[in-house]
C-alpha cells in the first residue's frame, strides 16, 4: 500500500482547517490534495484528536501483527493435520 507523504498530525491539521470555516475547496488546494482524498481522510480521521489518531495507528499495526500470527497458526495446523493423516 503507498505511503501517504502527509503524518496522521498534518491530516488532522488540515481537517481542522475545515472545521474552523475554510471552504473544502481552499484547504484542498493548498494542501495540493484532491477532494476525494480530503473526503476520505474525513471518514477515518474526522474528529480524531493527535494522541486519537497515534492510538488509531498502534492497533492498526498490532491487528496486522495478530492476523500474521494467526494465519501462521493456521498453516502450521494444517501441515500438521496433513502430515498426520498420511500413513507410514
Amino acid at each position: 500500500m503507498k505511503r501517504s507523504r502527509f503524518s496522521e498530525e498534518q491530516i488532522i491539521a488540515i481537517l481542522k482547517e475545515q472545521e474552523n470555516g475554510l471552504p473544502t475547496k481552499d484547504v484542498c488546494r493548498k494542501a495540493g490534495i484532491s477532494s476525494a482524498t480530503f473526503y476520505k481522510w474525513k471518514a477515518k480521521y474526522g474528529g480524531l484528536d493527535v494522541s486519537d489518531a497515534r492510538k488509531l495507528k498502534a492497533l492498526e499495526a498490532e491487528n496486522n501483527r495478530l492476523k500474521k500470527l494467526l494465519a501462521e497458526q493456521m498453516l502450521d495446523n494444517a501441515m500438521r493435520k496433513d502430515i498426520n493423516s498420511k500413513k507410514w
